[in-house]
């Protein structure tokens, strides 16, 4: 399944205002891997995810995306098969009701209403917040605009599914529901968080950024464990591990 391949070349990028963010990044994540990204602050964790759908484009290098490479022509495209959960819910929800928010990517799709609203109530019942439905996004709690905004990725079914610190704002019913949800996702899926546990949890495989350059990429259970390299990049053993 080629579409659901995600593969960085030599990428490097640097904002406007001179911040080199990524640094000759390579690597390649295959269908079906689920990869932790960790780093500390600044590392340059969300500055990689928004290149993987085309928010951001590199500086030099390349991203392929299956079959596509990520240009300006293309990024639309991939865009259908990259979904992206901001940190931030509130960079994502504008419309006035939960449930026109999570219909508005099937409806550009140019899916007919009765898709649509199947769609949505999928979309809605795996995030637990069916209930939400009618409510305007701004009146709702921070874990509830999490909720919808990952419901709005998952009614696109995305080949690949990026989340940037999707358990920020969950309280722990919230993260846990979070949890359960990307294990059923069967697709590619990459997640960049400073929750240590929630990676141990979901992913298999971690890629550590220090500086915007990576510095280690294996297996969960071995990097997670290393207590010496999380220290050397200001992380620390997930509470799970420390506890034992």
């Amino acid at each position: 399944m080629s579409h659901h391949i995600i593969e960085f070349k030599n990428v490097s990028f640097c904002y406007p205002d001179g911040t080199q963010a990524l640094r000759d990044i390579s690597f390649r994540i295959t269908h079906g891997e689920s990869v932790g990204i960790i780093g500390a602050n600044g590392a340059g964790k969300s500055t990689l995810l928004l290149h993987m759908n085309g928010y951001l484009m590199p500086t030099s290098g390349t991203v392929n995306i299956g079959d596509l490479y990520l240009t300006r022509q293309t990024r639309q495209e991939i865009r259908r098969k990259v979904g992206i959960v901001f940190q931030n819910p509130d960079d994502q929800l504008f419309m006035p009701t939960v449930y026109e928010e999570v219909a508005f990517g099937p409806l550009n799709l140019g899916m007919d209403e009765k898709a649509v609203r199947e769609r949505v109530e999928y979309a809605l019942n795996m995030v637990g917040g069916l209930e939400l439905k009618n409510k305007p996004p701004h009146h709702l709690s921070n874990g509830e605009k999490s909720a919808v905004a990952i419901a709005a990725v998952m009614a696109m079914e995305p080949d690949i599914l990026a989340m940037d610190e999707p358990a920020a704002n969950l309280d722990p019913r919230s993260r846990r529901l979070l949890i359960n949800l990307l294990k059923t996702f069967e697709h590619s899926k990459i997640i960049a968080s400073h929750d240590l546990d929630l990676i141990m949890d979901v992913c298999h495989r971690c890629i550590m950024i220090k500086e915007g350059t990576v510095v280690a990429d294996g297996p969960v259970s071995e990097i997670l464990t290393g207590k010496k390299l999380l220290e050397e990049n200001n992380l620390e053993l997930p509470l799970s591990i420390q506890k034992r």
